[in-house]
């Protein structure tokens, strides 16, 4: 199992106090070190945490390779292509968002994704899509010859937290999941059941499949036994987890989660 380890809460923390550390650049060498396979950023419209100088510090002194996720903007697409990344993984955004919240539409953005995959591949840029565990969707992948997918898994951690957590007690609760206990069990074997039958799909077809959004130290085991995802992207878990134990030794342990 490959991690992408996703750098951007390091930049979050930052921009709390619009100063310039800690930063982003700083985590690179210890995701290497660490044993990790992949750096990830998101290059958000709004900028909100990552920006383009950190983009353009971290790609060309990374001894990893650098996931980048953006928008299907045209003018983000001319800019992170620009940066010539490893791999461009689309994604939907909001600016209203906290975080990106549920997959890329591939039916509603057909043309659009299969311009851009076009593209990449005139720059020799994989091209991973960032899409709801739907066969549709997976469908949709193929027919844009991305060479990835994303399976969005936030459904899938938002159903953990609210039955093995204390957030149903927060002001954080999810509405839509204020369900008893026996309900939400049933909620997260039907979640996890239809990430594994994508996975399953997306392979069959030829795609290679990645997994993010959510996971934790605590719900990505399940996810990381599905024997078609061969990576996976985490990253606030990991931040988070790192004011306690420091960097490297953060994403040390969620390496060992997934062996």
């Amino acid at each position: 199992m490959l991690l992408g380890v996703n750098i951007d809460h390091i930049a979050v923390l930052r921009e709390a106090r619009k100063i310039n550390d800690p930063d982003p650049l700083d985590a690179v060498s210890l995701v290497k070190r660490a044993g990790a396979d992949q750096i990830t950023i998101h290059l958000r419209e709004d900028r909100r945490h990552i920006n383009d100088y950190d983009a353009v510090r971290i790609i060309e002194n990374s001894a990893l390779p650098v996931n980048m996720e953006c928008a299907i903007d045209e003018e983000m697409i001319d800019k992170v292509i620009s940066l010539n990344p490893h791999r461009i993984t689309l994604v939907p955004e909001k600016r209203e968002e906290v975080t990106t919240e549920g997959g890329l539409d591939l039916i509603k953005n057909f043309q659009r994704v299969a311009q851009i995959s076009k593209q990449l591949k005139k720059e020799n840029i994989e091209l991973s899509v960032f899409i709801d565990p739907n066969m549709f969707q997976i469908k949709m992948a193929k027919s844009v010859e991305a060479q990835w997918v994303e399976l969005h898994t936030g459904h899938y951690a938002n159903v953990y937290a609210m039955l093995f957590s204390n957030l149903r007690y927060t002001k954080h609760s999810i509405k839509d999941l204020a369900l008893p206990r026996d309900a939400l069990h049933v909620k997260l074997g039907q979640a996890l059941e239809q990430i594994e039958n994508s996975s399953k799909e997306a392979n069959s077809i030829g795609l290679k499949v990645a997994a993010g959004h959510g996971l934790n130290y605590q719900n990505v085991k399940a996810i990381a036994q599905i024997s078609e995802i061969i990576e996976l992207n985490i990253g606030q878990s990991i931040v988070a987890r790192s004011v306690f134990t420091g960097f490297e030794t953060a994403v040390r342990e969620m390496i060992d989660i997934l062996k």
